[in-house]
């Protein structure tokens, strides 16, 4: 499987795994040109450029788009016309329009698309999808999902008001998908309405939560930005509270944050006993080797995009979903811009 990459920050990364995994990184694209010989080193013989154009007219099977956050639907608009399929790791979209040009253009092309949600398969999101689609939960009423990254103020200014930098550009909502994703992919509903609120008035670009109602009457709470104590070693804690149990990561260190925590009261027991335990992730490995915790949902986000080329099997998530995670934080926006006023979600189920 021939591969192109843009974008050479996420996405040299993503290229050494790509390459770990049996793909072959043919080409690769960044406009910082000072990231080109750091690339050359890691893919030796692979094209590198500063335009993605030049990509075109590589003989690729797949291109990950890892580029800016909120520029990839032309890019993937332009390689899905030429056959190639997609793995688009930020945004789908900068508004509604652009998706829904996205979504057909996915629908005309002979290639697919993947949504590069590494979240949704990180080893705690998988344990509790594991015990919703089990049953164990019932009916999953209420997800919080938290995107959180402990900075400084100055760190934080210094992202967010850098107007030569994605962050400075985006909306405050707009980097939602890592909570919505999970959120959406473990009740197997779609977004409806949204409420948006800084989480401080002095500091509104800092961190945001959002309020939305799913398809399946259920309530999502997700916060993402910039608040202090990240949840262990990898920014995301997420709970599923059901009709019949709790499910929910670990809050502790580093490794301890991956396992979840399971509790059903004791009237849904025969015996009536509370049950309480914690679960911990088997481990994941790749050609005898043990993946790191960290890395499993890329690990997992790549090989699926390799089955879905090679084997034509579904995306792990595919454009439609893609596309209304992403809307949550446009439509997120608005609400902030009109006092935290509720918001319809655009309906793209098609």
């Amino acid at each position: 499987m021939r591969v192109g990459v843009v974008g050479l920050k996420r996405g040299l990364y993503l290229a050494a795994w790509c390459g770990r995994l049996g793909m072959d990184v043919v080409a690769a694209c960044d406009r910082d040109a000072g990231r080109h010989a750091e690339a050359r080193e890691l893919l030796p013989g692979a094209v590198i450029t500063d335009d993605w154009r030049e990509l075109l007219e590589q003989r690729l099977d797949g291109v990950v788009l890892a580029n800016d956050f909120d520029e990839h639907a032309p890019l993937a608009i332009a390689f899905l016309e030429r056959g190639v399929h997609i793995l688009s790791e930020a945004a789908a979209c900068r508004d509604e329009a652009e998706g829904r040009r996205l979504i057909e253009a996915v629908e005309r092309s002979s290639a697919s698309y993947s949504f590069a949600e590494n979240y949704v398969l990180h080893p705690h999101v998988r344990l509790i999808r594991q015990a919703a689609d089990g049953g164990e939960l019932g009916r999953i009423t209420l997800v919080e999902a938290d995107y959180l990254h402990g900075m400084s103020p100055e760190q934080v200014t210094a992202l967010t008001g850098d107007p030569a930098h994605w962050r400075g550009r985006i909306a405050a909502t707009a980097y939602c998908t890592h909570t919505l994703s999970p959120a959406l992919a473990l009740t197997g509903a779609w977004p409806v309405e949204v409420s948006a609120f800084s989480v401080d008035e002095a500091e509104p670009r800092a961190a945001v939560a959002l309020v939305v109602r799913l398809s399946s009457g259920a309530l999502a709470i997700t916060r993402h930005g910039f608040l202090q104590g990240e949840p262990g070693s990898h920014w995301s804690w997420v709970s599923a509270r059901g009709t019949k149990a709790l499910a929910e990561s670990a809050r502790g260190p580093a490794q301890r944050s991956w396992s979840v925590r399971f509790q059903a009261e004791g009237w849904t027991q025969a015996d009536g006993a509370l049950r309480e335990e914690e679960r911990t992730p088997p481990p994941l490995r790749v050609g005898g080797k043990t993946v790191e915790r960290g890395a499993e949902g890329d690990v997992l986000l790549l090989e699926g995009f390799r089955a879905t080329v090679e084997r034509g099997e579904p995306p792990l998530v595919p454009v439609r979903p893609a596309v209304a995670a992403t809307l949550v934080g446009v439509a997120g926006a608005t609400s902030l811009d009109e006092g935290s006023r509720p918001v319809r979600v655009p309906d793209v189920r098609g």
